[in-house]
């Protein structure tokens, strides 16, 4: 009780955080007040010695840490809960949507999922001028960072070209916000070769969209899916139960043995712990808070039970490869060197065989398996990198960058990432730009994100803050609650030290197939 006292007068008396911020927090210190989830003495302990974490989610979940609503759903049929009719014109559609986003739980206090922006607002543009769509999307969009002040909040555009979809990016440049966070599906067959050119120009003022292999994710779901939070890939109408992660950094550091018994033995337990919080964590959820009986969501048929899963992630592969075979003497790389990359997709590959080798309950969003997920990092990882990712300031030239990551992506269902740094030469020429999405799309990559070196924007492992707020932040606070994450992992980590690549002299090296 002491210990909580405290925590609630910590959170109450720091002057970086608004009314808001310091209500989510105080829910905070509520929730993990209560017993942990029964599970193993072995799970436990896995936890207390952070090879297992679980992204600081609570001892007591009580909604699902990720929900993506039928927004298509709800705009047709209206939301009883809400008093909402269906809307008739693109006015209507866009204040359905602004009230319905203020009613959507999730891990972080604010919706992580805005919708297919574009696909939803279209049937609702009528005979309207190309003037008038852009002020109410401008305003719109204006309203989405003033009201969800979190940079994991995630909009989706494409991958057909429309009116919208341009309208939201010519937004984007303008207003250059943090919040919404925004990913552009990309398909070679659906989305024209002029709307990849604006993205990337978009990206280059305000360091989005991410770009989306559509044709791949969508392969992953039997219905349509949403990009949320930083990278996730999930199923509308669903969501995630919860998000658990494995330190594979620590589980090589406690391993005793070859790299054959790690990957048959050490890692199989580890894996199988983690699998065991995850589920005691979802049946928390469905069967003891009983989320998915009582929310409106649920009895409007805006989300199911049926479309939900859980997320397996992981993050330091890089870490775990190189001391795997530093152990055995030898001096390879991840990132760098064939041999390194072989054995950290072959650790990827056992994980994934171990996850979906495990049936797990309310889990039918992804045939009763856990979603395999390489999770972008927190401000507390200090010695780990992100997911699979090649650790900052060692990434390698872009083409060979590719090569060592790409062959991981299609392993993860539930979403991976790798960011590549650019100079500013890359804004002479955005052409190059989208080659080198295409060409990596082509080698397997499933998302492909991008920056400019010096960009106001610092994408930190998914989401964006700006320079300007960071600076603030210590003295002022700022009403984006992610600014706190990202000034700690910019005390941490050197995540604005990501080696730039240049364009213009190497843009004709081939991409290997």
């Amino acid at each position: 009780m002491a210990d909580i006292k405290s925590s609630v007068l910590d959170i109450i008396k720091n002057g970086s955080l608004d009314y808001k911020q310091k209500k989510h927090f105080l829910a905070a210190v509520a929730e993990s007040s209560v017993d942990y989830p029964k599970i193993s003495s072995e799970a436990v302990e896995a936890m207390q010695n952070k090879i297992i974490c679980d992204l600081f989610e609570g001892n007591a979940p009580y909604r699902p840490r990720y929900v993506l609503p039928d927004y298509e759903k709800s705009l047709k049929e209206g939301v009883k809960y809400l008093e909402l009719e269906p809307p008739s014109d693109l006015d209507e559609a866009i204040n359905f949507l602004s009230i319905l986003y203020q009613h959507v739980p999730s891990i972080t206090g604010y919706t992580v999922y805005l919708g297919n922006i574009d696909k939803l607002l279209m049937p609702y543009v009528g005979e309207l001028s190309e003037e008038q769509i852009y002020k109410k999307i401008k305003l719109f969009w204006r309203y989405i960072d003033r009201t969800l002040p979190d940079a994991f909040v995630h909009a989706n555009i494409g991958p057909e070209d429309n009116i919208i979809a341009r309208n939201i990016l010519k937004a984007e440049r303008e207003l250059k916000q943090v919040v919404p966070n925004l990913t552009l599906k990309y398909d070679s067959e659906l989305t024209s070769e002029s709307l990849l050119v604006d993205a990337v120009n978009t990206v280059f003022e305000t360091a989005k969209p991410h770009i989306a292999n559509h044709k791949m994710i969508s392969g992953d779901f039997s219905t349509d899916y949403g990009v949320v939070s930083c990278y996730n890939s999930l199923k509308t109408g669903g969501g995630s139960h919860t998000l658990i992660r494995l330190n594979l950094k620590k589980v090589a550091e406690i391993h005793k043995g070859d790299i054959e018994a790690f990957i048959t033995d050490t890692l199989v337990k580890y894996c199988d712990l983690t699998l065991e919080v995850i589920e005691e964590r979802t049946r928390f959820l469905v069967e003891k808070v009983r989320y998915y009986d009582t929310d409106y969501l649920v009895q409007e048929g805006i989300i199911s039970l049926d479309n939900f899963s859980a997320m397996f992630g992981l993050f330091g592969l890089a870490e775990c490869v190189n001391a795997l075979l530093g152990n055995e003497g030898e001096k390879l790389r991840y990132g760098h060197d064939e041999e390194a990359n072989r054995l950290g997709l072959k650790i990827l590959d056992k994980i994934k065989k171990i996850i979906d080798a495990k049936s797990l309950p309310y889990c039918d969003g992804n045939g009763g398996k856990a979603f395999f997920h390489a999770q972008s990092g927190i401000d507390t990882d200090i010695e780990e990198t992100a997911g699979a990712r090649i650790p900052i300031g060692e990434e390698p030239d872009v083409y060979n960058h590719i090569n060592a990551v790409a062959p991981n992506h299609h392993l993860f269902n539930g979403g991976i990432s790798d960011i590549f740094h650019f100079d500013e030469t890359a804004k002479r020429n955005p052409q190059a730009i989208t080659d080198i999405i295409k060409a990596s799309f082509r080698k397997g990559m499933r998302m492909f994100t991008f920056n400019l070196a010096n960009s106001e924007f610092i994408r930190i492992t998914g989401y964006l803050v700006r320079r300007s707020d960071l600076k603030e932040y210590r003295t002022d606070g700022s009403r984006y609650g992610s600014t706190l994450f990202g000034a700690n992992t910019m005390d941490n980590d050197s995540v604005d030290k990501r080696n730039s690549k240049r364009v213009m002299s190497v843009e004709k090296k081939p991409i290997s197939n």
